[in-house]
């Protein structure tokens, strides 16, 4: 790559001296090539301009020069905030869109003010506008047109701006609400008012954010579900089915305790037999925790559930059976979330090859669930605590540690220190 010669830059008053004189040797030896000190004494120096800070002393000329340097200093200052701060907003013509005639107007004035100063391609690069697009907005200013993406002379087939507005009317008219609008394409041709596509009507839609007016009212739902407020006063029960490595079957069936979330009976069966469900039911009663009444058992209506020894059960008193809805005022969907964590988070994580193997597994969780694995919603408790009340001092016990914790953490951290704070201390 060729290098680039330099450029010297000689006072014009040593060149009229030359052009007067003569004399080139005088230029020579001040070091000025002989070829341009020829050129000097041929030709006439260029006529200089002088400002009138010649006329000013040295005194004020300083002063006029640290105003300016301060003016410069200040402006360039103001210049990288608006920049950061364009940068942050992402403030780019990039990819966007400007409609509005005005504004076209408005962006080309400030770009032609500013090319006195800078040039075409750093105003550009600013405002992030493309020297394809600055330039078709020139042609097109003389046309005055606040149009959407194209000049109108340009794409005759878009729809004008009155058939727009009529397809916005009835897109968002209550009228036609109940009107899907791929209908509503056809129906605006029947009516003699706009004919268009199906796909142009879709496209104006997402193009300019029309709203349908179709906003169902729904019935206010209940935010929590159904909770006791003792032990054995709800229960739930619920079949739910594994399948295993070799394609087969297996059945779960378990009941938990609303109150604690205890699992108070669970059976695993090879096949689908109602039996285990009042199998379970009875193991569940066996515990000998006070209640005031017979629990009440939330169960749906499969055929599990319904059989003739469990209405037997319910109707000698034992029981107070409830159908399981699908809101959640009174809803199954505390065992059904118990099933999903059992088969998600331990059982789904190993070889369900048989089914003496998911018995083993189920046993596992269901001893880690009752004893060991805390509730959230009894601050640190687990189910058997609660479902025996013997951790009600848990909640307590857990807030001194961990502020005990906190304190020692503090003492740690601050018995650390780096050189810079060991200085800053002697100081």
């Amino acid at each position: 790559m060729e290098a680039q010669r330099t450029r010297h830059r000689y006072d014009h008053r040593f060149r009229s001296i030359v052009h007067e004189t003569g004399d080139i040797e005088l230029a020579v030896r001040k070091g000025v090539p002989r070829s341009t000190a020829r050129d000097w004494s041929r030709l006439a120096p260029s006529e200089v301009v002088t400002f009138d800070v010649a006329s000013m002393s040295e005194q004020e000329l300083r002063k006029e020069v640290a105003q300016l340097r301060k003016r410069n200093a200040t402006l360039l200052a103001i210049l990288r905030l608006v920049v950061v701060l364009l940068k942050v907003c992402e403030v780019s013509l990039v990819r966007r869109r400007v409609p509005e005639g005005q504004k076209k107007r408005l962006l080309l004035r400030a770009v032609d003010r500013s090319k006195d100063t800078i040039t075409l391609r750093t105003a550009l690069r600013v405002l992030g506008l493309s020297k394809t697009r600055y330039h078709a907005w020139k042609r097109e200013e003389e046309c005055e047109l606040d149009d959407a993406s194209s000049c109108p002379q340009s794409h005759p087939h878009q729809l004008t701006a009155e058939e727009r507005g009529v397809v916005k009317d009835m897109v968002t008219s209550e009228d036609y609400r109940h009107v899907p609008t791929s209908t509503l394409a056809v129906l605006a041709q029947r009516l003699e008012r706009v004919y268009a596509s199906a796909s142009t009507w879709h496209r104006l839609v997402r193009s300019y954010g029309w709203r349908r007016p179709r906003k169902r009212v729904h019935p206010a739902k209940p935010r929590l579900g159904i909770r006791a407020s003792a032990p054995n006063q709800i229960w739930h029960v619920d079949t739910s089915v594994v399948r295993l490595l070799d394609g087969s079957r297996a059945y779960l069936y378990a009941v938990l305790d609303n109150f604690s979330r205890r699992i108070l009976a669970w059976r695993v069966s090879a096949d689908f037999d109602p039996t285990n469900t009042l199998a379970v039911l009875l193991e569940a009663g066996n515990f000998t925790v006070s209640t005031d009444g017979p629990p009440m058992l939330l169960a749906d209506g499969g055929i599990e559930n319904r059989t003739a020894a469990i209405d037997e059960l319910v109707n000698s008193g034992a029981l107070r059976r409830i159908l399981a809805q699908t809101e959640i005022a009174c809803s199954n969907s505390m065992i059904e979330s118990w099933w999903r964590v059992l088969k998600h988070q331990w059982l789904f994580l190993n070889d369900l090859d048989s089914v003496r193997t998911l018995r083993r597994l189920v046993e596992y969780y269901v001893g880690e669930h009752n004893t060991q694995l805390p509730h959230s919603a009894f601050h640190g408790q687990t189910p058997d605590e609660v479902y025996f009340g013997t951790g009600d001092l848990v909640p307590a016990d857990l807030d001194v540690r961990r502020k005990a914790a906190r304190a020692c953490r503090m003492a740690v951290n601050r018995a650390r220190s780096c050189r810079v704070c060991r200085e800053f201390a002697v100081e």
